[in-house]
C-alpha cells in the first residue's frame, strides 16, 4: 500500500525501525524517558475525558505513537517541519496523531495546529534544543497561553551542565550506560540520513527537505542548561518547574501552568 507521496508501508516501516535504533544511540535510556513523559501526561490528564496533547518536533511519530498506546482516548496533534519524517510518521503511525507541517517558533506557527480547545499537555523529546534562546522564550510563552490551568509542558532532552567538570561527568555516565546496553554500536545520525536519501521512494521528500532547510538556515540552537530552561519557563509564565528524571545529561523537565 502506498500513500499520496508514493511511500509504501513497507518502506516507512523499514526506515522507522532503523530510526528507532539510531535514536537509541543518542538518547540514554530512551524508552525509560518516553515512559516517564507518558507517566507525567497521564497524571496531569487523569480527570480529562479526551485530553488534547501537542507533540513538539514530533519527527516520525515515535513519542506520539507511545502516548497514543498509553492514552487511547487522547487527541494528539504532532508538529514538525521535516517532510521526510512527517511522511514516515503519517504512513507508519497514521492513527497516533494528526500531523502538522509547521516551523516551531515562527510567526503564527500555532495557527496551523487547528486547536479547538486549550491543551492539556505539550510534550517534546530531543527537539527544543535546536531553538535559539529568543525563539525558545517566545515558544514557551505561546505554549503557556495555549495550555489550560494545571496543564503541563514536558520536555525530555539533553541538558548540558554548567562548566566542564559536571558536563564531562554526566557525559561519561551516559556514555558508559550506552556501552553497557550496546546502543553505542547502532548506526549514527549521518548514516541514517545518507542511506535514506538514496531510497527512490523518498526522493521527492528529500527535495522538499533540502528546499526547506535552505529557507530556514542551519537551525542551530543555544546550548542551554536545565537551569536556564527553567528560568525561561518561569519568565514565560510557568510558576512550577522541576526535573522529574535524569540519567547523565538526559533529563525530563516539567513545567506546570498555575
Amino acid at each position: 500500500m502506498r500513500d499520496r507521496m508514493g511511500v509504501s508501508m513497507a518502506t516507512a516501516g523499514r526506515w522507522l525501525e532503523r530510526w528507532e535504533r539510531q535514536q537509541q544511540r543518542y538518547a540514554v535510556d530512551r524508552e525509560e524517558r518516553f515512559t516517564v513523559i507518558a507517566d507525567v501526561v497521564e497524571h496531569v490528564t487523569a480527570r480529562r475525558v479526551r485530553p488534547l496533547l501537542l507533540d513538539l518536533g514530533c519527527g516520525p511519530g515515535s513519542l506520539a505513537a507511545r502516548l497514543a498506546a498509553r492514552l487511547p482516548r487522547a487527541e494528539i496533534v504532532a508538529v514538525d517541519m521535516d517532510p521526510v519524517l512527517l511522511e514516515l510518521g503519517r504512513t507508519h503511525h497514521p492513527d497516533a496523531a494528526r500531523y502538522v507541517d509547521a516551523v516551531i517558533g515562527d510567526d503564527g506557527w500555532t495557527d496551523a495546529l487547528g486547536l479547538d480547545r486549550p491543551l492539556d499537555a505539550a510534550v517534546s523529546t530531543t527537539a527544543l534544543h535546536y531553538l535559539s534562546e529568543p525563539t525558545l522564550l517566545r515558544t514557551y510563552r505561546r505554549l503557556a497561553g495555549l495550555l489550560r490551568p494545571g496543564g503541563a509542558l514536558v520536555n525530555g532532552d539533553h541538558f548540558p551542565q554548567p562548566g566542564p567538570p559536571l558536563s564531562e561527568l554526566t557525559a561519561s555516565v551516559g556514555r558508559r550506560r550506552a556501552e553497557r546496553s550496546r546502543t553505542h554500536a547502532h548506526e549514527d545520525w549521518e548514516s541514517w540520513w545518507a542511506d535514506a536519501a538514496q531510497d527512490p521512494e523518498l526522493a521527492d521528500l528529500f527535495v522538499q527537505r533540502k528546499r526547506r532547510r535552505a529557507d530556514q538556515g542551519s537551525g542551530a540552537g543555544d546550548d542551554l542548561t536545565a537551569t536556564r530552561h527553567a528560568e525561561l519557563l518561569r519568565e514565560a509564565g510557568f510558576r512550577h518547574v522541576t526535573s522529574v528524571w535524569q540519567f547523565g545529561d538526559s533529563q525530563v523537565l516539567v513545567a506546570v501552568k498555575a
